[in-house]
């Protein structure tokens, strides 16, 4: 028995000495340091200091707030997770796990309260791979030198780590960066007029890397020697983005100098933001800074700028140089070529879509006359359709004698020539598919073809149109709605068109007798494409009866422009002299 004595008391100084040794710290179980069999305890917080609910054996459990009545008044909190603690938690609460009911009077001392419930200093920076120490705050307010720490709600004696305890402190022989930084609570035993409680307070650990502000200083931006383009009346910023090495209290310094005239002896520190630290990579942290040009003048460009970065230990700096930014106009090298394209796409889609009317247009306006036309036998192929009379056609057929206030004379036509001035005009109202044959073959001498006339009945009627046109020089289409609405007469017009895409010496001309009540008309079925797109472009006349002499007149004489040259003539010298003075 003595000799276990001694050997006690030899061991347990070098325990206390060596305690990186093993794990020495005295293993705790049961309420977070309590023994299994006490279901009822007491707990000290500091105000403003974190603070996190005992767990009962290890155990996660969830305690709530005890009203004076016994019920539960909330809220409730989870051994596991930490809180900042305030006067409002003081209180009692309850819990149960395992059958077994625990309670626990929990009192958050104000900041106002003896030296003892002062919150202090409660971060540690502890250095990466290298040993540390943890101290308890306020653990000289106690004699009870007794202190068990966690690190959140696990002891830290159940770590598989070499850490032990000596007066208070918390030893760590390595510390590690990926598992020890956190908050870690130390709890000690008080008594206060016979009653114990356990005083917690709590520690942040952070761990930061081992080393000393002794490697070099790495500029990120600018280069040195670079130059920057700025725009004269501009503001312009420079920045400089600087790696220092880490070191625990920070003595990094950026700054601007600008240097007249390149000469670094000569400097004036420009205005700067303040600088922005942060972004560690790895062992070292970046400090960034710009300075501020709030216009660029032409002065600017003949100084240098260098950026001075300096620490505890070296400076380092760079320098750089300002040019006048070369503007690159978009109409130049973009803007050309871009609405070049665009004009050749465009037209590219208008030739793609308006094809067929450009061809229209060429041949019926700038090609008829380049064919040989002396073998056509009719000089006219003229198609329509007879329509019934209308009040207002029957005005427009009543045509004016020679005397009232809008005659020819009046109206700028010789009378003489006026093919609607003969006795027969008068006498008798003629639509104009019955006065057009006579004026197109008695007074002008053209060889016309009209299909119930001159086409031998019996053939088909398809083939006799088709070679009817190729067999005249000119086809004329009286249109009106009637007209539109006769699917032969619509026929007609569209194999003129297509002949005269097939380049036929055969000239088109359309005659619209009533162009308003034909556009009123919805034509069941719908016009072929291709005669609307033609209705569209093709020469065309409007018959003007019913207006003024002058209108007539003028019809008149552009039908006379738009004939076709015809071979013989039927008409006497007087009579072709006085056509020339008519047209």
């Amino acid at each position: 028995m003595q000799t276990g004595h001694v050997l006690f008391f030899f061991i347990f100084p070098v325990v206390l000495e060596g305690c990186c040794v093993g794990n020495h710290q005295k293993k705790r179980t049961g309420l977070m340091g309590l023994q299994q069999n006490t279901t009822h305890q007491r707990y000290r917080a500091v105000e403003g200091e974190s603070f996190i609910m005992p767990c009962v054996k290890s155990e996660s459990v969830v305690w709530s707030r005890i009203r004076e009545d016994g019920g539960n008044e909330g809220p409730s909190y989870d051994c596991e997770k930490e809180f900042p603690a305030e006067v409002k938690h003081s209180g009692n609460y309850t819990c149960h796990t395992g059958g077994s009911k625990y309670f626990l009077h929990l009192q958050v001392e104000e900041k106002s309260s003896p030296s003892c419930f002062q919150p202090e200093e409660s971060t540690v920076e502890l250095y990466n791979s290298a040993g540390g120490e943890i101290p308890c705050p306020r653990y000289d307010c106690s004699n009870n030198t007794d202190v068990t720490w966690y690190k959140g709600n696990r002891a830290v004696s159940e770590m598989k780590r070499a850490p032990c305890e000596k007066d208070g402190l918390l030893h760590l022989c390595q510390v590690k960066a990926e598992s020890d930084p956190g908050v870690y609570f130390c709890d000690r035993q008080i008594i206060e007029q016979g009653v114990m409680w356990t005083f917690r307070r709590a520690v942040k650990v952070e761990v930061i890397p081992y080393s000393e502000p002794s490697g070099p200083l790495r500029f990120m931006s600018p280069a040195d020697n670079a130059t920057e383009e700025v725009e004269l009346g501009q503001t312009h910023n420079l920045t400089c983005k600087v790696f220092f090495p880490y070191e625990k209290r920070i003595s990094a310094k950026v700054q601007w100098f600008m240097n007249y005239n390149g000469n670094k002896e000569n400097m004036t520190l420009l205005p700067m933001e303040p600088p922005q630290y942060g972004f560690k990579i790895r062992e070292e942290y970046g400090v960034t800074r710009r300075a501020i040009i709030k216009e660029v003048t032409q002065q600017h460009l003949k100084h240098t700028y260098t950026c001075i970065a300096s620490n505890t230990v070296r400076n380092n700096s760079v320098t750089i140089k300002l040019k006048k930014k070369t503007t690159v106009k978009l109409p130049c090298l973009v803007g050309y070529p871009l609405v070049s394209f665009l004009l050749v796409s465009g037209l590219g889609i208008i030739l793609h879509v308006k094809w067929m009317e450009l061809q229209l247009i060429y041949r019926s306006h700038f090609q008829h006359g380049k064919h040989d036309e002396d073998n056509k036998e009719f000089d006219v192929f003229l198609s329509y359709v007879w329509s019934p009379p209308s009040a207002e056609g029957e005005r427009g057929w009543t045509f004016s004698s020679g005397s009232g206030p809008n005659t020819d004379e009046e109206a700028g036509c010789p009378p003489s020539m006026d093919p609607l001035n003969s006795e027969e005009g008068k006498a008798t109202q003629k639509p104009l598919q019955v006065l057009l044959p006579q004026v197109l073959e008695e007074q002008w001498g053209y060889r016309l073809c009209l299909l119930e006339r001159d086409v031998l009945p019996g053939g088909a009627y398809t083939n006799d149109v088709v070679l009817t046109i190729q067999r005249s020089k000119m086809l004329i289409c009286l249109l009106s709605a009637d007209y539109l609405c006769n699917s032969d007469a619509v026929f007609v017009l569209e194999s003129g068109v297509q002949a005269l895409l097939q380049n036929s010496a055969i000239k088109l001309l359309l005659i619209w007798t009533s162009r308003d009540s034909a556009s009123l008309i919805q034509q069941d079925p719908p016009l072929p494409t291709l005669v609307q797109r033609a209705l569209k472009v093709l020469p065309s006349l409007n018959w003007t009866s019913g207006k003024p002499a002058r209108a007539t007149c003028n019809f008149w004489r552009s039908l006379r422009k738009a004939m076709p040259h015809h071979r013989v003539k039927l008409v006497s010298d007087m009579q072709d002299q006085s056509l020339n003075g008519y047209i």
